[in-house]
């Protein structure tokens, strides 16, 4: 809804809510956000029906049969109907929702989720299963808010491109043929709704020496500004923006200028920057020592710095405009399970891949699995268990941009398991973000969620063999269907479907509105307000976190509700490293996480954040300092609020 209306109707809301909330379960509730093309243009012709805002058709039940989809089945009449957040309808209708060849909404949510299960399901029978029944199974979870997949999964399955992966890594080799080649793949993998991860670590160094024209090289960083703008240019034409992440190791004589290269407003926006560090520049940084910097195409030192000012330009930067982040590289290798050098990952940066490797990513809503102070252990088993096998489903009947993405992304068969709600789950729970008890319940969840999904992965390794590079691996096992089980993502766009927190961060705010595709949108956290009818706390705090967006300043309020309800700026950043790396612990791959800093942070505390992500095993991190770029979401109703801030941890910036 527009802010216009936000009003009037959480008026209505707080005279009926209360004890229909006290009494249910509150019904599930944002992810990753790279760039598709629109896929309705070469999907079969729909009848165009329109939504409401509630996700239902128009036309109510006069709408005409429904269409055949590729796969000749006919959509299900009665899907259960979906548990939806207040930012869904709008969403699903811009960038989700199949489209007729006029560009009409050709679909209803519910219809989507049948799409989605009956195509991945159809994987089961090729292993004797029964995809039918399966088919119920995934859409009933999807529909419930329980386990949602990665957006090209929901945008493209069933439909005639049929790619449904997430994340992509591309090589950058020293030449124009590997760079050119490396901008037409990425152009492909945009179109399809995929992201692409790129080190740019191999490219020679500015100025450095060009036999064949006798000319000087330009360095990585003019190349990243050609796949910024041919990202921008594809853009234009698709559903969401292109993703990219941009990763150069830090010894690579050109580091400075890539660190500042986000100094000017607008430059590389459609990228994300990483510093691939190790660990002998952060043990270097701290003892004062000095830093080699080599010249990839020579192998030989270019220069020689401080390790500890390089680092300060790190945080610096970092400070000043979010970026770049780091990537500990030796540690993603050490933990890497299969042959080869991860030199990239994934645009938000959870992903570690190998050249070519895709990955698809899917997450449990846990809030849905907690309630009355005790968490559901037995549904969240099964609803693990379940997604591995949806995840792996979707290797199965995925449809590659390239077949060398096919034959890489099979030989390993990486899935990625990841959460969302945990914000919500702790408050069902108790539990403050803030506290002690959080990180351990991270671990709790994570390490539970981590064992039940390799289970899973093993015994379908038995059931329908195991991926090709087993014996290879270091996994240690007789069978395993999948290389990687769990990945935990930012969750942006599918947690504002879901209708909850996103990933694992806390709280943005108790009322907040958002820029959702050209239109501002508000919304109020449920379980705040189904807390604060039930304590009786009146109207009047209703109102003041409806104009702010928190309960600081509020008058009255109970000091174990203010602890359950911190937000992301009211977390101490320690905190939020403490939390990415507890859910680490437990995670194959990679943990996206954003350490929100006041606007008076120091370079300095940035740096004590980087050390302590490095020190606590974090495989990467990112911070986000109040004010340092433009906002995409406010506090409580709008622009132009005292309490406007960026969501530094509302998902990836880049990917949503």
């Amino acid at each position: 809804m527009v802010r216009s209306e936000f009003i009037s109707l959480l008026e209505t809301l707080m005279r009926v809510a209360g004890r229909k909330m006290a009494k249910k379960r509150r019904k599930g509730r944002g992810g990753e956000d790279m760039m598709g093309r629109e896929m309705g243009e070469r999907a079969e012709d729909g009848d165009g029906r329109r939504l409401d805002e509630r996700g239902r058709s128009c036309h109510g039940r006069d709408r005409p049969s429904p269409p055949r989809l590729l796969d000749g089945t006919v959509p299900s009449p009665k899907p259960t109907r979906p548990s939806l957040g207040p930012f869904a309808p709008e969403l699903l209708r811009k960038r989700y929702l199949r489209r007729d060849l006029s560009g009409e909404v050709a679909e209803t949510a519910e219809e989507m989720f049948s799409r989605v299960a009956r195509t991945v399901a159809r994987a089961e029978g090729r292993f004797g299963g029964d995809a039918t029944a399966m088919a119920s199974r995934f859409r009933d979870v999807m529909t419930g808010g329980l386990f949602l997949p990665n957006s090209p999964t929901l945008m493209n399955a069933g439909l005639a491109l049929g790619q449904l992966s997430a994340c992509f890594v591309l090589p950058v080799e020293d030449s124009m043929d590997g760079i050119f080649g490396a901008l037409k793949e990425m152009a492909k993998i945009h179109q399809s709704g995929g992201g692409t991860g790129f080190s740019f670590s191999r490219l020679r160094p500015k100025g450095d020496p060009v036999r064949a024209t006798g000319g000087i090289a330009s360095g990585p960083v003019s190349f990243m500004e050609v796949f910024d703008a041919a990202t921008e240019v594809i853009k234009q034409g698709g559903r969401r923006r292109g993703a990219n992440m941009a990763v150069l190791r830090a010894d690579h004589p050109d580091i400075i200028e890539f660190v500042r290269a986000k100094e000017r407003q607008g430059r590389l926006q459609n990228f994300n920057l990483s510093v691939g560090a190790t660990g002998d520049l952060m043990a270097r940084a701290r003892s004062g020592k000095e830093f080699e910097l080599r010249n990839p195409r020579t192998g030989l030192v270019a220069e020689t710095v401080d390790a500890s000012n390089l680092l300060r330009e790190m945080a610096a930067n970092a400070w000043r405009r979010g970026d770049p982040g780091v990537l500990f590289l030796d540690r993603i290798n050490d933990a890497h399970p299969i042959p080869g050098t991860i030199e990239a990952t994934n645009p938000c940066g959870e992903q570690p891949l190998l050249p070519y490797e895709s990955c698809n990513l899917g997450s449990l809503n846990l809030s849905r699995f907690a309630g009355g102070g005790e968490v559901d252990w037995d549904g969240l088993e099964e609803m693990a268990r379940l997604a591995v096998r949806f995840l792996d489903d979707v290797l199965e009947v995925n449809r590659f941009p390239l077949r060398r993405i096919r034959e890489a992304t099979l030989r390993s068969r990486k899935i990625g398991l990841g959460v969302m709600g945990f914000a919500e789950m702790l408050i069902e729970l108790g539990i403050s973000y803030a506290s002690k008890e959080a990180v351990e319940m991270a671990e709790e969840a994570m390490g539970f969620i981590a064992s039940s999904a390799r289970d899973e992965s093993r015994s379908l390794g038995e059931e329908r063999g195991s991926f090709p590079l087993l014996e290879e691996s270091n996994l240690g096992y007789d069978a395993m269907r999948n290389a990687t089980v769990t990945t935990v993502a930012p969750t942006g766009s599918i947690s504002l479907i879901a209708g909850t927190s996103p990933g694992i961060e806390p709280l943005f705010g108790l009322s907040y509105s958002r820029d959702l595709l050209g239109d501002e949108m508000v919304a109020m956290n449920p379980l705040f307000e189904r807390m604060a009818k039930d304590r009786g706390l009146g109207d009047g705090l209703i109102r003041h976190v409806a104009a702010r967006g928190t309960l600081a300043g509020a008058e009255g309020v109970p000091d174990d509700l203010k602890e359950l309800f911190v937000t992301a700026m009211e977390v101490a950043p320690a905190q939020h490293v403490k939390i990415q790396a507890a859910f680490q612990r437990f995670t194959d791959n990679g943990v996206s996480k954003t350490v929100n800093l006041p606007n008076e942070a120091t370079v300095e505390d940035v740096l004590n954040i980087f050390a302590l992500a490095h020190d606590l095993g974090c495989k990467g991190i990112t911070v986000y300092r109040y004010g340092s770029r433009d906002q995409l979401l406010h506090l409580g109703e709008g622009r132009g609020t005292e309490a406007e801030i960026d969501p530094g941890g509302l998902g990836c910036r880049i990917c949503d």
